[in-house]
């Protein structure tokens, strides 16, 4: 258990903002539950979603960097939530999957050109005995937009699978499965994305921090 309430590059809990984040969200006398959920709404509403900066520098997926933002991506708010668990003493580790959105925005499907989100990211947080996935990425505020129900977490029930919209409509379907990390892939992460999107870092629109 021990790799996962390590500090890392990328978890870097040890960062003033980070365990000023951490404790502002967190109570001393409270549960490992209830302090995960208390983060886990924190991540969720307290950054909006926006996968249009994907900016993959190194030193920009440090959650010093994530937590002093606005918005965040599923990878960069996944980050954040997994770090501050480690702060405050509860075992997290990061999920990757590619998954298709069935509903998402015809911008962002023609950003990417494709209806897969790639390498979109979840943790999963060690609670009374088990591990439970926790989904932070779609802010409260986007999924009311978007006529989606925001995932919500108890730290007890798996919170990953945004499956249906309000109307029934089938929204987002898991379909591959990265496995489960103690720590951040960045190689797999950039070489994935590059696999995938590589129209994203051509010509003059969209990133060009590929490393």
């Amino acid at each position: 258990m021990k790799q996962y309430l390590r500090e890392t590059y990328y978890l870097d809990y040890s960062h003033p903002s980070v365990q000023s984040f951490a404790v502002a969200n967190s109570n001393k006398d409270a549960t490992a539950a209830e302090n995960a959920i208390q983060l886990y709404y924190a991540v969720r509403d307290g950054y909006q979603y926006s996968p249009y900066n994907v900016v993959l520098k190194p030193e920009l997926l440090k959650a010093s960097h994530i937590v002093n933002q606005s918005a965040g991506y599923c990878v960069e708010k996944a980050n954040l939530l997994a770090t501050a668990a480690r702060c405050i003493g509860i075992p997290s580790r990061m999920g990757y999957a590619i998954v298709r959105n069935h509903i998402g925005t015809e911008k962002l499907q023609e950003w990417l050109k494709t209806d897969k989100l790639v390498f979109h990211g979840f943790v999963e947080l060690h609670l009374e005995g088990k591990w439970v996935k926790a989904t932070p990425a779609f802010n409260k505020e986007l999924c009311t937009k978007l006529g989606v129900n925001p995932l919500e977490f108890d730290g007890q029930n798996d919170s990953i699978f945004q499956e249906y919209d309000q109307q029934g409509g089938q929204y987002m379907e898991y379909i591959h499965d990265y496995g489960i990390f103690d720590d951040l892939p960045f190689d797999k992460f950039c070489s994935e994305l590059k696999k995938h999107y590589g129209h994203l870092w051509e010509g003059e629109i969209g990133p060009k921090d590929l490393t």
